[in-house]
């Protein structure tokens, strides 16, 4: 049996929404009875990944923001998850299961550990991306 928590987390840039963002959605709901989505501003987006968003900030947490699995979205300028943890006192954060094992997410484990946090790490939908919409949309447009 699967363990429930009282308040879930989970962030993104939710670019170009698309079947791997809502699988992660709805099975971090799952999990949990209420759900917090933290949406990436662009600032941010720009800052960690050095390109623009397609889809501004304002239009994608409005689309989050609407989802029937999404109790609470809102706009986040960090990727601190303690910071986001002292702000919105959440039991577990949701992340997808490619970033198993990668060095930033092992340290976010150990950090909020210490607040009684989980890191669960969900299935990850294969073979979608923002990324590879993008790419795949440049390849049409050069056709």
């Amino acid at each position: 049996m699967m363990k429930r928590y009282r308040i879930g987390y989970t962030q993104g840039v939710y670019d170009m929404f698309h079947i791997g963002h809502l699988n992660l959605i709805k099975h971090a709901k799952e999990r949990c009875e209420k759900l917090i989505v933290g949406v990436n501003t662009d600032n941010l987006v720009e800052k960690y990944k050095s390109r623009k968003t397609v889809i501004p900030e304002n239009e994608r947490v409005e689309i989050v923001r609407n989802l029937k699995d999404v109790d609470e979205a809102l706009l986040v300028d960090t990727l601190d998850k303690l910071a986001l943890y002292e702000m919105l006192s959440f039991d577990a954060v949701f992340i997808g299961s490619d970033w198993k094992g990668n060095a930033r997410w092992e340290n976010t484990e150990k950090v909020l550990s210490t607040q009684g946090v989980d890191v669960v790490y969900l299935p990850y939908t294969p073979n979608v991306s923002s990324t590879i919409l993008r790419l795949e949309k440049g390849k049409e447009v050069k056709e």
